[in-house]
């Protein structure tokens, strides 16, 4: 994977660093005053004005450039952008246009996903004065787009062909200063706030990238253990199969037992707020692979369900970013693992499993699995934790995919005013929500004929989804449940989200659990 570190300091202290960043580019802030670069980016509104930027370039280059601007057509509409070579000292003038309006904290995640992918090897200078926005620390806000929009995942990339033999890989890390006014305030809003939020993406979308040889659920439980290893007040706890089978979670058990990798719930507990105070829990789907068990999947598209712990991958996302900038909160993250295999032990259609809270569930389809994980998880949060919010996060069905595509995820809960705030909430964060229907009749549809509930009962498929966790809910319990199907994975790029899984749900729970922590 390549991801940006941001290191504090200068330019020259960034540059002593870099040995320290792991094939990524390197971000610092600093003034335009003494900044020498090979390719600058400049970002320019409708009306096409260049910055002051005359320390940089002398007054016959910035001519030129004005003259090529407006020569090759460039208008200055938001995300659009052009680059011109070989100007004056630079190899690339790239300038990135930011619309007519008061730019968001969101378009300015945008607009750093824009620089990212500018053109230039060697140092880069973003100049970000004149922006109309009245968001704080606006060079922060870029740059957690520009942290977002650099991800890549290169892990099995070798640099073989079948034609050409070796090849080079290309060292794309570069230099990026931004250009501010106050470098110090930028700088530190980026060290409290935003470095840690793109490290649980980027946690997130390693563990949604790799195949299913790779990451199983004991690998998944360490690879979360690495990266939580040394951050304050985060505790893991695993229950393995003995303590599976002890607390009576048959829904987890019943959908590992066909395959040679045992199950697990892994546990993050984050106190960053007094004891007394109830948790925010988080509850995510980890099917390390889903082969659809018994109910086997067509091979067409089978490669994509190592994405199935998408959610759970999300949860400890969030998790680490919320406990590397100590948040004044408290959470817990659960996440049950599982892989779903059609091996000689794997549970059938018609059989019925006992879940953590003793109701049982009649499995109608292997392939409806990740809502019996849901199932024992949501109601051992409720029995353990107490929590003021519920929310489960999970790639549960193709219903929701098919109705939202890759725009919105699917939001269901029995509580419109919560549902109007997710909805917020989204916005803020750049990962938007939409409601879907939960009804009584929902809840009718499940009832079974020999067991209490059973797990699926035709359409709509995310609603009856949404019905079975929600069993397993009290009423009284602030609950949400997004469906993720259509949006944890990528067919191709966004300014923030790589083609690939985009990590989709950390940044929206985490702007949650700001939400939360400001009450």
């Amino acid at each position: 994977m390549k991801r940006t570190s941001i290191i504090a300091g200068s330019l020259a202290l960034a540059l002593s660093a870099a040995p320290l960043a792991m094939a990524a580019d390197t971000v610092t802030f600093g003034s335009l005053k003494g900044t020498e670069a090979d390719n600058v980016v400049l970002y320019l509104n409708d009306g096409l004005s260049l910055p002051a930027i005359g320390d940089m370039m002398g007054t016959s280059d910035l001519n030129a450039l004005n003259r090529a601007i407006r020569a090759s057509g460039f208008d200055g509409g938001f995300g659009t952008h052009k680059t011109f070579y070989g100007l004056g000292d630079f190899d690339a003038v790239t300038v990135i246009g930011t619309g007519d309006g008061p730019l968001t904290r969101r378009q300015l995640h945008d607009l750093g996903g824009h620089t990212a992918a500018a053109p230039g090897d060697g140092n880069l200078a973003v100049v970000t004065a004149g922006l109309n926005t009245s968001v704080p620390t606006p060079a922060s806000e870029i740059a957690v787009g520009y942290g977002l929009g650099d991800y890549t995942f290169t892990t099995y990339k070798t640099g073989m062909t079948g034609q050409k033999g070796v090849i080079d890989r290309p060292d794309d890390d570069r230099d990026v200063k931004f250009i501010v006014s106050n470098p110090a305030a930028d700088q530190s809003r980026m060290d409290r706030e935003y470095t840690a939020l793109i490290d649980g993406v980027t946690l997130t979308r390693d563990l949604g990238n790799e195949p299913g040889m790779s990451v199983y659920p004991e690998e998944f439980v360490k690879r979360v253990q690495a990266a939580a290893r040394g951050v304050p007040n985060l505790r893991l706890t695993v229950l393995g199969l003995r303590e599976l089978e002890r607390e009576g979670m048959g829904g987890i058990l019943g959908v590992g037992q066909g395959s040679v990798h045992d199950p697990s719930l892994l546990i993050l507990e984050y106190r960053g707020a007094p004891a007394s105070d109830a948790p925010i829990a988080l509850v995510g789907k980890g099917i390390t692979f889903d082969t659809g068990g018994i109910s086997l999947k067509p091979n067409a598209g089978q490669w994509l369900m190592k994405s199935d712990l998408s959610g759970a991958a999300a949860v400890a996302g969030t998790l680490l970013a919320t406990a590397k900038r100590g948040a004044d909160v408290n959470v817990v993250g659960l996440m049950p693992l599982a892989e779903n295999m059609p091996g000689p032990s794997a549970i059938r259609p018609g059989d019925v499993l006992t879940t953590y809270n003793g109701t049982t569930i009649e499995v109608m389809s292997t392939d409806a699995e990740g809502r019996l994980l849901l199932a024992d998880s949501v109601a051992y949060a409720q029995a353990k934790y107490d929590p003021e919010l519920l929310v489960n996060i999970a790639t549960l069905t193709g219903s929701a995919a098919r109705a939202m595509g890759d725009d919105y995820g699917a939001m269901l809960t029995r509580d419109w005013d919560l549902a109007m705030e997710m909805m917020e909430v989204g916005k803020r964060a750049g990962e938007e929500v939409w409601p879907l229907p939960l009804h009584d009749s929902h809840f009718d549809q499940i009832d079974s004929d020999i067991a209490d509930i059973k797990s699926t009962a035709g359409s709509p498929g995310a609603s009856i989804g949404a019905a079975v966790v929600g069993t397993f809910v009290a009423q009284d319990q602030p609950w949400v449940h997004l469906d993720i199907a259509g949006v944890d994975w990528r067919e191709s790029a966004t300014p923030t989200a790589p083609k690939g899984h985009a990590g989709w749900g950390v940044r929206f729970m985490d702007e949650l659990i700001r939400t939360y922590e400001a009450k």
